[in-house]
């Protein structure tokens, strides 16, 4: 009898355990692009104010990120589930020739097509 119920429990806790795998969408290293549809500002990237770009001497246009390869270097989860990356350009150029890394909540990113894997 103590069998029987043995056998069931682990099977559970195998597969919630595979189900925590597959929760996670991107790892370091992989290569999304960033899009952005008509005249819809970016919500889940979190990208510089145009007066803090300026300042620094950059150009605050934010269209020209569309279309571009981003590189995540780095996945982070927060206590409330969130999962944040950081995002750098594929060729190794800085965003608005002053920032070399940009932060996204993921999940939101992937669900409103603002990163494609």
């Amino acid at each position: 009898m103590r069998n029987l119920l043995i056998i069931p429990i682990m099977l559970l806790l195998a597969f919630q355990v595979e189900a925590q795998n597959q929760t996670e969408p991107v790892r370091v290293g992989d290569v999304l692009v960033i899009n952005q549809t008509k005249n819809q500002a970016f919500k889940s990237l979190d990208l510089p104010k145009a007066n803090f770009i300026i300042k620094k001497g950059g150009i605050a246009n934010y269209k020209s990120l569309n279309g571009k390869r981003v590189e995540v270097t780095a996945v982070e989860t927060n206590d409330a589930g969130e999962t944040t990356v950081k995002l750098q350009r594929e060729d190794g150029s800085k965003f608005f020739r002053t920032h070399t890394t940009i932060s996204a909540n993921i999940d939101e990113a992937l669900e409103n097509g603002e990163l494609i894997l």
